[in-house]
């Protein structure tokens, strides 16, 4: 059975840092990883995503302020969110996928003006 662990949300200031972690456990291999978030009332949305090479792809609102790396020896995904606005505020998902897509339970995310 796939689980996946979000950890490292919380609150800060605007113009802050934080650091999300994710960790896949029960997986068969290297799959595609990564990060969407959901703000209330609004969709749940693509903030960046790393494939099994290593290649990567932003969301455009948080391009040049976030950062996406992985521990493959870890099945391990990290987000890096520095200069973060109010407008980063959500609930941030994490997700495996190969073959199938698990998804985290989610780790909310505050930043105060």
């Amino acid at each position: 059975q796939v689980q996946v662990v979000e950890s490292g949300g919380g609150l800060v200031q605007a113009g802050g840092s934080l650091r999300l972690s994710c960790t896949a456990s029960g997986t068969f291999g290297l799959g595609t990883m990564g990060w969407h978030r959901q703000a209330p009332g609004k969709r749940r949305d693509l903030v960046a995503v790393v494939d099994s090479g290593g290649g990567t792809n932003y969301a455009d609102a948080v391009k040049g302020r976030f950062t996406i790396s992985r521990d493959n020896a870890k099945n391990t995904v990290y987000l890096q969110m520095n200069s973060l606005k109010p407008e980063d505020t959500a609930i941030y998902y994490c997700y495996y996928s190969r073959n199938n897509a698990y998804w985290g339970r989610g780790t909310q995310v505050t930043v105060s003006s």
